[in-house]
């Protein structure tokens, strides 16, 4: 298990709260254990952990989401996270699978977590959607938390067009935060779609947002100063795309 001294190191060199830095070791715990499971590569890694993990976007991420190559039984994805479970218990972690079970259009896991003084949840969603052909890409995690391990992610194309969608269905400040990102990023921005960044431009100039209050706790302290005007910001970055 991380020492409890090399968490507090941690949340200084990455200039965020000891809670951030807790979470993101048990995700990166999860992921580990999850990919080194036999057929779990059908499992393709997305959404704002992703970015984090892979792409090294500055914001901490909460949740763990994924597309599938193909369905998965309810039993398969639970013996999966039980699996990833069981080795992470082995770290001395208190950790449980909470709820499990379909949704409308995914599946939705809840793991609860505890050591030390730190405790918390991070929610599993699996998006079961029937889609077109899903293409994986595979990198080696290389991190202060454990041992480097192998991932299995959705194609850069698709983790894009996944955020685009996520932001105009929800509209919240860390999706506005993943797209400034994303915008900046030299891989990542050759897949922005020109048609929905302009409908998310006329939406982001109505909104009345307080990014400050959600994206303060998420982004290490150097970024904050981007947090006073973060909406002149991001119409400046759309504008060089549009």
């Amino acid at each position: 298990m991380l020492s409890q001294n090399a968490i507090k190191e941690l949340s200084i060199k990455n200039q965020t709260r000891e809670d951030n830095i807790a979470r993101e070791y048990i995700q990166h715990l999860f992921l580990s254990a999850l990919y080194s499971q036999k057929g779990s590569d059908v499992l393709l890694f997305k959404g704002g952990t992703a970015l984090k993990t892979v792409f090294h976007s500055p914001r901490f991420s909460e949740d763990l989401d994924f597309s599938v190559q193909k369905i998965l039984s309810k039993d398969k994805l639970d013996n999966f996270f039980l699996g990833s479970i069981c080795r992470i218990e082995q770290e001395g972690i208190a950790i449980e699978l909470k709820e499990a079970g379909f949704t409308s259009g995914g599946y939705l896991g809840i793991l609860s977590y505890s050591f030390y003084n730190f405790r918390g949840e991070i929610n599993i969603e699996i998006s079961l959607r029937k889609e077109e052909f899903l293409q994986k890409s595979v990198t080696t995690i290389v991190s202060d938390f454990l041992p480097a391990y192998v991932l299995v992610y959705l194609s850069p194309k698709e983790i894009v067009k996944g955020k685009f969608l996520a932001l105009l269905k929800r509209h919240k400040p860390r999706d506005y935060y993943d797209l400034y990102f994303i915008l900046r990023h030299p891989e990542l921005n050759k897949f922005v779609d020109f048609e929905k960044i302009s409908e998310i431009k006329g939406k982001l100039l109505k909104e009345r947002i307080n990014f400050k209050s959600e994206l303060e706790i998420l982004l290490p302290i150097s970024h904050h100063i981007i947090l006073k005007n973060f909406k002149q910001l991001l119409i400046k970055e759309i504008d060089k795309h549009l």
